[in-house]
């Protein structure tokens, strides 16, 4: 169809090169000139790539926010996660010294306290596992290449969240673990 009978006020050429794209088009431009001297050519010359990487820039860009959203929520939840394992401990310090002044090997301490925070994990992540098992059709427009209840990733995430919860408990853990005996009976 003629372009004059088409009404498109503007148009798209695309040209596939084998070498280098932008050293082409000087010529394009001549040829372009050769044949209307008053065709005005736009300044928005790009490669397929970077005609592509605009189509996806919001994306990306999102998709990152998301990403550095998520690592935000892991720290916050690996501090809280500290926070209360060191309440714990200084609240049984007393106990971990009288264990400690009867025989306790500091391993003995250590994997007391690193107990009580795998089951609190344990708990706290067989909820939120089976909560996000059945929620997961609300982020089905998010995914891509995956399903919502793509068990891989699941426990990917909760293995990230149990490596998480275990290294925030592993400081209390040792300071319990450091705790001389005489200093926490006289506490006491």
């Amino acid at each position: 169809m003629p372009v004059a009978q088409n009404g498109v006020s503007g148009m798209t050429l695309a040209l596939r090169t084998s070498g280098d794209p932008m050293a082409l088009l000087p010529a394009v431009k001549a040829a372009i000139w050769s044949v209307n001297k008053e065709q005005r050519l736009s300044g928005d010359v790009f490669t397929l790539e970077g005609y592509m990487d605009r189509l996806i820039a919001q994306r990306r860009f999102n998709m990152t926010l998301l990403v550095l959203f998520g690592a935000l929520g892991l720290i916050i939840a690996g501090i809280g996660i500290y926070g209360v394992m060191a309440y714990i401990v200084a609240q049984r310090t007393g106990e971990i010294g009288v264990r400690m002044a009867l025989g306790a090997t500091r391993a003995n301490v250590v994997s007391m306290v690193l107990k009580r925070a795998g089951a609190m994990m344990i708990l706290g992540l067989a909820i939120g596992g089976v909560v996000a098992w059945y929620t997961s059709a609300v982020v089905r427009t998010f995914l891509f290449q995956t399903e919502p209840n793509d068990i891989r990733i699941l426990a990917a995430a909760v293995a990230t969240l149990a490596a998480a919860g275990l290294l925030a408990s592993a400081i209390p853990a040792r300071r319990a673990a450091s705790v001389d005996p005489l200093v926490a009976l006289r506490h006491e």
